[in-house]
């Protein structure tokens, strides 16, 4: 049996009191975490204003979907092209490290605005989901992704877009020959470049989004009878082949409805790089530790695997010097020097991208490719400082950084950072009952009804583009 058609028969087939509970639970956090991360970038990404109105000029503010954090209502399409863009806007979603991506941004979206066009239920709308994660990872896995990212691809994008048709197509309740189809028309869509490391760009996210859009598409026409191309994955010219050097296919299906990849997806608890995080861990609990001063500092290396250096290390001269928010995700010396220096990482950290407390410690700290380091990965996204104050060097290694699977963060945690970037849009009361809402969501009748609560009260206020 062909890899594409296992992973369709298991999309089709996916339902959630079939799936273990603790599969089910992770799902609606995963859900809530992303929920987060959009409605705040809805307000607070600075590309968000551009990103609505070419929106608007493409005619996609024309429909009855829904976008979080915003009052208006969206085609279909510009929902989960919106929602997806917006939901990678502040770095700050789901990881899975193996796979080297984010799979909730393009997925999520995909699946919510199938149910709002099909009048799913939030059981239907969930499934999805997690059909949708298990065909984006194991796609990159398949691939590896290692090999996939030399050649320049961001396989958020790239694999997402498999993943939203997958997502999209178990909502609409197809049947395995027409999840099949769907993938082989999200073939055609399948792109994204991590050229945008050259300038901080912001394709990044715009690419994400159009993943969700694309999937949802994809899964539409198969929908209404549209013929995909066939062995979509492992065929000659298929996405696996075409896409990297030396894939493993069968990698794909390895211990498919055993062993869920989405078990193996973390979230962030600092709206940064993921590579950065075991640093800024470290950073935190010296700083805590010895009560360090910011100007006590002498010099930090920061050890890193070489995908790691890749994106938060290289080139130094850049890392040391970030111009925008873009630059400041991607740099370790930037975040680890709020960290430093604040005893904190969070989104209003980028407003000290010229503090002059920070531009005193960037030269300070360097990123370095560190073999024990290296050896963790990619089972875990470790990282390893060591900091020189008050004349001494103290070392600390981070191998599971909070938010990892192994180090997962608790509901409590995740309303936390729920609230913390959902009050500020929606007002504690309304952000508090949509983060309820997105908790009971299999408990809904009709997703649309859960959409609805993700409005603000007032539309002037979102109206200050």
């Amino acid at each position: 049996m062909s890899i594409t058609k296992t992973l369709s028969e298991f999309t089709a087939a996916i339902r959630l009191d079939a799936l273990p509970p603790e599969v089910v639970s992770r799902a609606r956090f995963l859900v809530l975490d992303l929920v987060g991360n959009i409605v705040r970038a809805r307000h607070d990404a600075e590309s968000t204003p551009a990103l609505l109105a070419a929106a608007r000029a493409l005619g996609m503010a024309a429909g009855n979907s829904g976008v979080f954090g915003d009052a208006a209502r969206y085609t279909p399409a510009g929902a989960a092209f919106l929602n997806g863009a917006l939901a990678h806007s502040l770095d700050f979603d789901d990881t899975h490290a193996a796979g080297s991506l984010h799979p909730g941004a393009p997925v999520i979206p995909a699946a919510l605005a199938a149910g709002e066009m099909s009048g799913a239920s939030g059981a239907d709308v969930l499934a999805g989901i997690i059909a949708g994660y298990e065909m984006t990872c194991r796609v990159a896995l398949a691939l590896p992704a290692g090999e996939h990212y030399n050649r320049g691809f961001h396989p958020t994008a790239t694999c997402g877009a498999f993943g939203a048709a997958a997502a999209a197509a178990r909502v609409f309740g197809l049947g395995a020959q027409d999840v099949a189809s769907a993938l082989g028309i999200a073939l055609s869509q399948s792109a994204g470049s991590l050229q945008f490391l050259a300038n901080g760009a912001w394709t990044k996210r715009f690419q994400v989004g159009w993943a969700a859009m694309a999937g949802l598409s994809a899964a539409t026409l198969a929908r209404e009878g549209f013929k995909g191309a066939s062995e979509a994955l492992e065929g000659q010219h298929g996405f696996l082949r075409a896409y990297a050097p030396n894939p493993s296919p069968a990698r794909a299906a390895q211990d498919l409805g055993q062993v869920f990849e989405l078990m193996h997806t973390a979230v962030k608890p600092y709206p940064s790089c993921r590579y950065g995080h075991a640093g800024i861990d470290a950073c935190l609990a010296l700083r805590g530790e010895l009560g360090l001063r910011p100007e006590e500092i002498e010099s930090v290396t920061y050890g890193l695997p070489h995908s790691g250096m890749l994106l938060v290390g290289l080139p130094a001269e850049k890392k040391a010097n970030p111009q925008n928010v873009v630059d400041g995700q991607f740099s370790g010396p930037f975040v680890l020097s709020c960290a430093l220096a604040t005893g904190a990482m969070g989104w209003d950290s980028y407003r000290l991208l010229n503090d002059p407390t920070i531009r005193t410690l960037l030269p300070k700290i360097v990123c370095a490719h560190d073999e024990e380091v290296q050896a963790d990965y990619p089972t875990y996204m470790s990282g390893k400082v060591t900091l020189r104050a008050r004349g001494q060097s103290f070392v600390r290694k981070v191998t599971v950084p909070k938010g990892e699977p192994e180090n997962f963060l608790t509901e409590a945690e995740l309303r936390t950072k729920f609230a913390g970037l959902a009050d500020a849009v929606l007002g504690a009361e309304r952000a508090g009952r949509l983060a309820d809402a997105v908790l009971a969501i299999d408990a809904t009748a009709d997703v649309s009804t859960l959409m609805r609560q993700a409005a603000p009260m007032m539309a002037a206020r979102l109206a200050g583009e």
